[in-house]
């Protein structure tokens, strides 16, 4: 099991979001997003921060950090990535999964959210799952394995909830690969898709967190 942060905003949590880091990051990154969501007291949900093993990474040089897989070229809005790592991670993500349906929180309680690297994983992780979830948060990402989501698409989790979003100004992801993404998902059927811009870089943003907090609200 991966080592992970849990945070409750109130007693017997509603929901549960378990939410994977970016690159070179780890489970305390997302933590202080928490409070800025300003979700009401009558939403207490529950959030787990998992940090991804530590591995050589190609592009980097072969640094060892935390990841979810490694990524072996870069060129342009082209990504040469590991698939075995990626399959490794999305059965961590998976028994992450298992282990809230143990604690009582159906899949459909659950939201997968994710940046980055980490919002790949949510992205695919998500709809390959053998149960629908509650929703997805995919943020400055990108599809890792376009033919792997389709040949391993659970079609139930097409009517689950997506929120989006990229920076219009992201030179690490560039926007036009978080918006492949969304149109490779609509294409394959999703029909609850909400895609957001905001004038940033590969970075999240007030606006983007609140918009993120009045999202999972529509959930409950």
């Amino acid at each position: 099991m991966l080592p992970t942060l849990v945070r409750e905003t109130g007693p017997a949590p509603r929901l549960s979001v378990i939410w994977l880091h970016g690159l070179g990051a780890d489970g305390n990154d997302f933590v202080p997003v928490v409070p800025e969501l300003q979700l009401p007291a009558s939403l207490p949900v529950r959030f787990v921060f998992p940090t991804a093993p530590a591995m050589p990474v190609t592009i980097n040089g072969g640094y060892v950090m935390p990841a979810w897989y490694d990524i072996l070229s870069l060129d342009g809005d082209q990504r040469l990535v590991d698939e075995a790592g990626i399959r490794a991670s999305r059965d961590a993500i998976r028994a992450l999964i298992a282990a809230e349906n143990a604690r009582g929180m159906p899949c459909s309680r659950i939201v997968l959210a994710g940046f980055s690297q980490g919002g790949a994983l949510a992205w695919l992780t998500g709809l390959t799952h053998d149960q629908p979830l509650a929703g997805l948060i995919a943020l400055s990402t990108y599809q890792p394995l376009p033919a792997l989501l389709a040949a391993e698409l659970n079609p139930a989790c097409l009517a689950t909830p997506v929120f989006a979003a990229h920076g219009d100004a992201d030179d690490v992801v560039p926007a036009s690969m978080g918006m492949a993404a969304a149109e490779q998902a609509r294409a394959l059927g999703l029909d609850r898709l909400d895609w957001q811009t905001y004038p940033m870089g590969h970075a999240v943003c007030l606006p983007e967190i609140l918009a993120i907090g009045r999202w999972l609200q529509t959930l409950a």
